[in-house]
């Protein structure tokens, strides 16, 4: 199994209304992309100075599969909005 997590830091005046896009897109993803075992995502809470404003965690059978994932249509359309309201990504994937 392997864990994909990715960190999001949006650039300042990202408004509520790109936020919840992302979400809406990010929640359709499960339905639409079969190598997906486990997804998970949401908005910081603590709201620390070195805390990240949102975050991701999903879970895939193997590297081949998060592969097949990251290059899906779909998938592929969420990178381009994270893009354009990021001003930094964090990203790691591990097996467990």
């Amino acid at each position: 199994m392997v864990k994909h997590l990715v960190l999001l830091k949006f650039k300042d005046g990202v408004t509520e209304d790109e936020i919840s896009r992302l979400e809406a897109m990010l929640s359709k993803l499960p339905d639409v992309i079969s190598e997906i075992r486990e997804y998970q995502f949401g908005r910081d809470i603590v709201r620390s100075e070195r805390s990240y404003d949102f975050g991701l965690s999903s879970s895939f059978d193997d590297l081949a599969a998060l592969e097949r994932y990251q290059k899906h249509p779909e998938h592929v359309k969420v990178l381009q909005l994270v893009k354009e309201i990021t001003l930094n990504v964090i990203t790691t994937d591990f097996e467990v």
